[in-house]
C-alpha cells in the first residue's frame, strides 16, 4: 500500500520537545555526543525518538533543547548526568 505525504511543503517542521545524548564516562567528565531527537505525541502519553546513530554502550539522555542566543545547538553538555 502506498503512502502519502499529507504534510505541506511550506509547514516548517516542529522542533523537538527533547535532544538525544550518547554519554559515556571518559576520565572524570562525562563525554556527552547528540545522537538524535524525540517529540512528543499529541495525546501526551509517548514519545517519538529518531537517532540518528545507534550507540552500543554508555547511556542516552533526553534533554529539553537550550535556548542559544547565538544559535548553538548547544552539543557541549559537559556537567548533566
Amino acid at each position: 500500500m502506498a503512502r502519502t505525504n499529507t504534510k505541506l511543503d511550506n509547514q516548517q517542521p516542529n522542533a523537538p520537545e527533547f535532544l538525544a545524548w550518547h554519554v559515556t564516562d571518559k576520565g572524570e567528565k562525562p563525554f556527552w555526543n547528540k545522537v538524535g531527537a524525540a517529540w512528543r505525541h499529541k495525546d501526551g502519553k509517548g514519545c517519538t525518538l529518531q537517532l540518528e546513530v545507534v550507540p552500543i554502550n554508555g547511556r542516552i539522555v533526553l534533554r529539553q533543547p537550550l535556548d542559544e542566543p547565538n544559535g548553538s545547538d548547544g552539543e557541549t553538555e559537559n556537567g548533566r548526568s
